[in-house]
């Protein structure tokens, strides 16, 4: 047999409706030994996405239930932090280059596809990496990297500071805005109103850090986490997996993604990471407000790169509130659904979005609008 077509079997498995099915069972099995609801929240929007895309709601006994979390770094990227991309872009001789999505996240001035429209140089790349190139082709212009992401993106970025610094490279530019996942975590714990009662761990953030940073979650406040892959089989046996603990009464961590995730993380890229980065001490998250402690900023002996300082003077510290019809804070919170808001599909849409979390292609309100009619008929499984 093939590498190939072994690795497209493997694919296929992580797919496939007969163990789909099976698991739900096993849910439906495990529920049945309960008196309560649980309410799981899966934390990176990237399973929100599966969990809508393969029809999973259905699949649930009534009394598991998801709640959709703030997992997605566009989704929760405060219109302030937009601003200061969409200023920075039409600075003179300006080059601003980011990831994905965020190229289309509407600020106060508009998004940095408004922006590009108008004249500036914006592009968006696949990797921090192509940054070094952009720079290199234009010598005479300053090449500005607008980082966003969480754990998972955060070693990109501090390699390319490195590459920056080794090569010394004089024309790039950082503005960072990586942050963290256990913080907002427990700021939605500690409201006094949520009905969280387990996690869905996220991924990708949890192959970097470990499952060790939800040792908190389990010990402080009696949630158990899974970290689950982004796979319909591995969310849907995550979500067994929680069950269980609740018919057995039991609280722990859990990792079902253990083809990629340890208890320890990656220790190279965390000390790439603390090379360069430290703790804010606040940021700003969209729909959330502030949290301590939650985000990263350049450290003090590396202020020439950052963009943040160099430009301080033309940039506003301003808040900015979103849109009065969106709820995408209620819904980043668990306390709504995107069917819930009253523009959901009709004054806001992928194509002309009111809320982050209808902008980002990871957020819930765009998840609802691409797979929403699963709910009321599934084909996928």
């Amino acid at each position: 047999m093939s590498r190939e077509l072994e690795l497209k079997e493997l694919y296929l498995g992580f797919r496939d409706p007969k163990t789909i099915k099976a698991y739900a069972k096993l849910i439906e099995k495990e529920a049945q030994k309960l008196d309560c609801d649980i309410n799981i929240m899966e934390v990176c929007g990237g399973h929100t996405h599966t969990i809508m895309k393969y029809g999973l709601i259905q699949l649930l006994p009534k009394n598991v239930k998801f709640i959709h979390g703030p997992g997605c770094p566009v989704c929760i990227m405060p219109k302030e932090r937009i601003d200061h991309a969409y200023i920075l872009a039409g600075q003179k001789d300006m080059i601003v280059v980011t990831l994905g999505d965020m190229i289309k996240v509407p600020g106060s001035f508009g998004s940095l596809q408004d922006a590009r429209s108008k004249g500036a140089d914006v592009r968006f790349v696949y990797s921090p990496a192509d940054t070094l190139k952009i720079a290199e082709q234009n010598p005479d212009k300053t090449v500005l990297f607008f980082a966003i992401g969480f754990e998972t993106t955060t070693p990109m970025t501090a390699a390319l500071i490195n590459q920056v610094i080794q090569k010394d490279i004089k024309n790039i530019l950082f503005h960072i805005n990586h942050v963290t996942v256990p913080e907002p975590m427990r700021v939605l714990l500690d409201d006094e109103t949520n009905k969280i009662d387990a996690f869905i761990g996220p991924a990708h953030v949890s192959v970097i850090s470990g499952s060790r940073i939800y040792g908190e979650f389990v010990r402080d406040y009696k949630k158990p986490v899974v970290v689950s892959g982004f796979e319909p089989v591995d969310v849907i046996k995550s979500v067994y997996m929680l069950v269980k603990q609740f018919s057995q009464k039991r609280c722990e961590v859990k990792v079902e993604y253990s083809r990629s995730v340890t208890h320890d993380g990656n220790i190279e890229a965390q000390k790439l990471n603390e090379k360069f980065f430290e703790k804010r001490e606040h940021f700003r998250w969209r729909g959330i407000g502030d949290i301590a402690q939650s985000a990263l900023k350049l450290k003090d002996e590396f202020v020439y790169l950052d963009a943040e300082i160099i430009y301080k003077d033309i940039l506003p510290s301003r808040k900015i509130d979103d849109h009065k019809l969106c709820i995408c804070g209620d819904i980043l919170k668990g306390k709504a659904n995107p069917k819930d808001c009253k523009v959901f599909g009709k004054a806001c849409t992928p194509s002309s979005p009111l809320g982050s979390c209808m902008v980002s292609s990871e957020g819930a309100c765009a998840a609802y609008y691409k797979y929403g009619e699963i709910l009321i008929c599934n084909t996928n499984i």
